[in-house]
């Protein structure tokens, strides 16, 4: 059984580290607000952007799921890079088999509907995407083996953002856009099933089975909810260079026996939308 951190133990890290210590690996979770964690998973108090707490030692393996606070360049800084360097300093001197840094497909500049895989070049387009590169540069170039997963848009039980613009009737949505996703779920199963490979590869992309226009995720969640159709909108020419438009490959993650507990949208909104009934 491994020893594993979970630095930044968030929604995502708590299931991820319920599932391993279900199975009998010592997880460790360390986030300011330790209320929030509960057994299997030990809980650290401390700051990763001011880090003075003692890590636990004989390690194996290290997630960092960390994001930021808004948008703004310090926060960004905060979350994918300084957080990051403290984490690795204080990592110092153990051997790790192997370091998970979160990261986002956020840094794929791709934005006329085109297919995108891990080999897809990345763009430091602004200071977010730069900030996030940033930090998969220094885990990569670190003193532990790393692999870096670039989630899309993650949904799922606190995240429904979506849901509630649709039922308030303040949603519109752009034609001829795709949209990636990904359920929380999945995201903590992802990595679980990452961990326990035995040479992953440094980088994948974490996003369903299925890019899907924008459009097309917003009619079917307003007929779900037997709402009135939603505003369908032209993309003008600044939001066409504004907005992310792409579809993601999820075969890299796949090839390695991955399956997906919701492969779709559709899968993953009713489960959500079955417990607000």
């Amino acid at each position: 059984m491994a020893r594993v951190l979970i630095a930044g133990c968030g929604d995502i890290g708590c299931m991820l580290g319920n599932s391993l210590g279900a199975k009998g690996h010592e997880v460790f979770g360390l986030r300011r607000d330790i209320s929030k964690i509960s057994a299997p998973i030990n809980p650290i108090a401390g700051d990763l952007f001011n880090l003075n707490t003692a890590i636990p030692q004989n390690l194996d393996y290290a997630f960092y799921i960390v994001s930021a606070a808004s948008y703004k360049d310090f926060e960004y800084y905060q979350a994918y890079v300084l957080g990051l360097k403290n984490l690795i300093k204080a990592l110092n001197g153990q051997s790790i088999n192997r370091l998970f840094f979160i990261s986002s497909t956020s840094v794929f500049g791709q934005s006329d509907g085109e297919w995108v895989t891990e080999e897809s070049p990345s763009e430091g387009k602004n200071f977010s995407s730069n900030r996030i590169l940033e930090g998969e540069a220094l885990a990569l170039n670190g003193p532990f083996p790393a692999t870096v997963v670039r989630f899309g848009g993650i949904y799922g039980p606190g995240r429904t953002h979506l849901i509630d613009s649709v039922i308030s009737g303040k949603a519109h949505c752009m034609e001829d856009v795709y949209s990636n996703r990904i359920h929380s779920e999945d995201c903590a199963a992802m990595l679980e099933h990452l961990m326990n490979l035995e040479n992953p590869e440094s980088l994948y992309i974490g996003v369903d089975n299925l890019p899907t226009l924008t459009c097309e995720v917003y009619d079917w969640l307003a007929e779900q909810l037997s709402v009135p159709d939603l505003e369908h909108k032209e993309p003008t020419e600044n939001t066409r260079l504004l907005r992310s438009n792409k579809r993601l490959s999820n075969q890299k993650i796949r090839s390695t026996g991955y399956e997906f507990k919701y492969p779709t949208y559709q899968e993953g909104y009713a489960a959500i939308l079955e417990t607000l009934n």
